[in-house]
């Protein structure tokens, strides 16, 4: 049998195996189908809007009433509550119907038409840390607002229009503009790395399935020879390849995640990242006796390998042993590279680590994985 018709024939039985294996065609299609959809949801808002706060005013004057006026129309408060004791700001807290208190002392007005600089009270939640950002963020928007006000009415009463107050309190005026992630949303943060990671174990997941069949039922389809492994291997990476295509093709456009930005870039790192997770896929299945092995010892591991990726956190912030233990993944530079190539339009010479990493993967799996198939495929 020639190289080449042992290569196609691989290549068909990998297909065949895979399609008449209910279990392993939910892992290496359908779930990712299942993730597209259901994984984004919790996400879909982008931004955590309405926050609910209460205000406790002591001062009761007319520029607290327009504090808390500002307040409630800012987008991402909800003012809950109003009162004058901060016992009522605190108990709507404790019962988890306000996320956060904003203070408005009794000498708030007095201070302020005496020219002084009164001083706002402004406390979140701090067991939920989003929201706790956003309401301090929020109400320090708003009491800046206010103070710009004022200041705008200082100044207009010493200069001659209220165009020349504005530029002498603002003489530089900043415009912030988000690159990449316009809309600043987590969701367009985190599951485009978080793709790549599913991508990957689902892959590995369901590759463990059939190598752990094949082992413990002693019928495995191969013939042995570098040929038949060459075409198994290839059948494989089409398998990762075409979930690939199917996340940054289309996911990505039906939830508006920034894309595209490389689109050369991001197909030569995806035949690399396919060609690397087939590879290791292929050389861990080999390990298998069981069926059942790949999700008892594969599932677990999902999670401390998106810490290791780089994208919770900065990879500079983990310590060195980790941050082999990472790029000894596929994921690792993988996320790394997609997210500079796809989302933010990074060149090849730019994410020359990302390719160097996993092209070295590929070749040190397919030199391992190779040397195991020599003594694992039974002969035909």
């Amino acid at each position: 049998m020639s190289a080449v018709r042992a290569a196609s024939r691989a290549f068909l039985l990998t297909w065949q195996s895979i399609f008449r294996d209910k279990a392993a065609l939910l892992l290496f299609f359908i779930s990712g189908i299942v993730y597209s959809f259901f994984y984004p949801l919790p996400y879909s808002a982008e931004t955590v809007r309405r926050v609910p706060v209460a205000i406790v005013d002591q001062d009761q004057s007319a520029l607290s009433r327009q504090l808390i006026r500002f307040a409630g129309a800012h987008p991402s408060i909800l003012v809950v509550g109003v009162s004058t004791r901060p016992e009522a700001a605190q108990e709507l807290v404790w019962q988890g119907e306000a996320a956060g208190a904003m203070v408005i002392p009794a000498d708030f007005s007095r201070k302020v038409l005496a020219g002084l600089q009164p001083e706002i009270e402004v406390s979140g939640h701090g067991a939920y840390p989003l929201l706790n950002k956003v309401v301090l963020n929020g109400l320090a928007e708003v009491a800046g607002t206010v103070s710009a006000g004022i200041e705008l009415r200082r100044l207009g009463a010493t200069t001659a229009s209220a165009m020349q107050a504005e530029a002498s309190r603002q003489p530089l005026t900043v415009e912030p503009l988000p690159l990449f992630n316009v809309r600043e949303g987590y969701a367009s943060y985190i599951v485009p790395g978080v793709v790549v990671l599913i991508i990957q174990q689902t892959f590995l997941l369901g590759i463990g399935l059939l190598f752990g069949s094949w082992r413990s039922e002693k019928s495995f389809p191969y013939a042995p020879g570098a040929a038949s492994y060459c075409g198994a291997l290839t059948a494989f990476a089409l398998v990762v390849t075409l979930n690939a295509l199917y996340f940054f093709g289309f996911v990505f456009w039906w939830q508006d995640y920034p894309r595209g930005g490389n689109l050369i870039g991001t197909a030569v790192l995806t035949v690399l990242f396919a060609y690397s997770v087939a590879a290791l896929g292929m050389l861990i299945g080999m390990f298998f006796r069981t069926r059942e092995r790949s999700m008892q010892l594969l599932v677990a591991t999902s999670l401390p390998i998106m810490f290791l990726s780089g994208l919770a956190w900065p990879m500079s912030a983990i310590p060195v042993p980790l941050q082999v233990l990472g790029w000894s993944l596929p994921s690792t530079a993988a996320i790394q590279g997609f997210i500079a190539t796809n989302q933010m339009g990074a060149s090849l010479h730019e994410v020359r680590m990302e390719l160097a990493g996993l092209l070295g993967l590929m070749v040190l799996f397919v030199a391992l994985g190779m040397r195991k198939w020599r003594r694992f495929v039974l002969p035909a």
